[in-house]
């Protein structure tokens, strides 16, 4: 059994790959041309709508957040334990099914629907808070992080994610997953203890990764600190620019990239299928995404700048998260749909031993739910409604950072930039 991203091939959806791919383009140069034309000015943020008081000081109360980290811990302990003590066979463990499909593909729609959520049920950080009183060592640590550090650490630990998921040999192996599982927890535990909970914040790569997403969620957190609803491009305006945030986004799309690239006929046909080869593929098309990033950020000079700002790859990186959302629903979508139904099915009777915990071990996965014209219509959205926001955030963070022409001018290499990706993105999206 291999855990694919998605369901059979693309090759067979109703829509030739070329007219999607320049319609695809098409629509980003003219939503560029528009934004040109009739948006000089910066965007004024929207105050948002809040939810009721009540509802904030639910989601605030200590024993909500404890008892959500309690529940997310005994998750995590219990598949990682399936993991080393189950059935070896990858089909019939709930780990790897857990873990790659409705950890790592639901996060993101959660995210993107209720904001930064694994921040919010991060077990480690509950973990890390015992253990912190039980060793008297205070909640910051006994070492300051520099700040020169930034995201790097949460990008390097997305890539090793990354490697595991798509290039690992035994990726699939629940004893690879649980040991990779409880590894990657005591290297965070071990940060949080000498550099406090501000490691979590900057160094887990993915919290990190759903606070991003959760900048994009209608959502979130307002003026006041209240919870309310809110415009997403506000949400990115709040993301702080901090070195590493440009590995953290171009990971994302990097990898995402190679998962439809090593499924492409030609990879397969035409690449060996080794380690080597994958982590080379990895590497090349990580490297791709950061080439063509700063490529767009070429134009982006001190030059006419406002006074106070500081144009450059990081303060327009936060725009890059919708094309990374916008390739991770494309990717996860219809994995999550099917092959999410067989943790509910496992989880039922994680030993294999007769139990039927939840009336769902003898369940099938049911393909009924979607049809491929479907499948076909959220892949193309995702991933050109991805790039629309990015292209509206960018446009709207030029203007504010130089005069309306020297702005548009500065977004010719971005939208050369962004067009190269979105082609790409589908070309891969149909190829695979």
């Amino acid at each position: 059994m291999v855990l694919a991203h998605g369901i059979g091939t693309r090759s067979d959806l109703p829509v030739p790959l070329g007219p999607a791919a320049a319609a695809a383009g098409t629509a980003l140069i003219a939503s560029f041309v528009i934004l040109s034309l009739f948006r000089r000015r910066p965007r004024t943020p929207w105050p948002g709508r809040p939810l009721p008081d009540r509802a904030t000081a639910v989601v605030d109360h200590p024993a909500t957040r404890t008892a959500a980290r309690i529940v997310a811990l005994t998750a995590v302990a219990a598949v990682t334990a399936v993991g080393f003590l189950g059935p070896a066979d990858s089909a019939d463990n709930l780990a790897p099914w857990a873990f790659y499909v409705t950890f790592w593909a639901g996060l993101v729609p959660a995210s993107l629907l209720a904001g930064p959520v694994v921040r919010y049920v991060n077990p480690l950080r509950l973990v890390h808070a015992v253990l912190a009183r039980l060793l008297r060592i205070a909640p910051d640590g006994i070492r300051t992080l520099s700040p020169r550090l930034g995201r790097w650490p949460a990008a390097a630990g997305l890539f090793a994610f990354a490697w595991l998921e798509l290039v690992a040999p035994g990726r699939t192996d629940p004893v690879w997953v649980a040991t990779f599982v409880s590894g990657y927890a005591v290297i965070q535990l071990a940060g949080a203890l000498v550099y406090g909970r501000t490691w979590f914040d900057r160094c887990d790569g993915f919290e990190v990764y759903s606070v991003l997403l959760g900048a994009l969620s209608p959502l979130g957190r307002l003026a006041d600190g209240r919870l309310g609803l809110r415009s997403p491009l506000d949400g990115l305006d709040r993301v702080e620019p901090t070195p590493g945030l440009v590995g953290v986004v171009v990971v994302l799309i990097g990898s995402t990239g190679y998962d439809g690239l090593s499924r492409t006929l030609w990879w397969v046909s035409a690449v060996d299928d080794g380690v080597a080869a994958g982590t080379l593929g990895l590497l090349a098309t990580t490297l791709a995404a950061g080439v063509l990033y700063l490529l767009g950020c070429s134009a982006l000079t001190q030059e006419r700048a406002h006074e106070g700002h500081r144009p450059g790859p990081t303060a327009f990186a936060s725009t890059l998260v919708p094309i990374a959302a916008g390739y991770a629903v494309a990717h996860y979508a219809s994995l999550l749909l099917f092959d999410g139904q067989q943790t509910l099915i496992l989880a039922s009777d994680p030993f294999q031993t007769g139990l039927d915990l939840f009336g769902t071990a003898g369940w099938t996965i049911d393909y009924r739910w979607a049809e491929p014209v479907g499948i076909m219509v959220v892949q193309l959205v995702a991933i050109v409604g991805g790039h629309l926001v990015a292209s509206l955030a960018a446009h709207d963070r030029a203007v504010r950072m130089y005069p309306s022409g020297a702005a548009v001018r500065t977004q010719f290499p971005m939208l050369t930039a962004m067009v190269a990706l979105t082609v790409g993105a589908v070309g891969l999206l149909f190829a695979a």
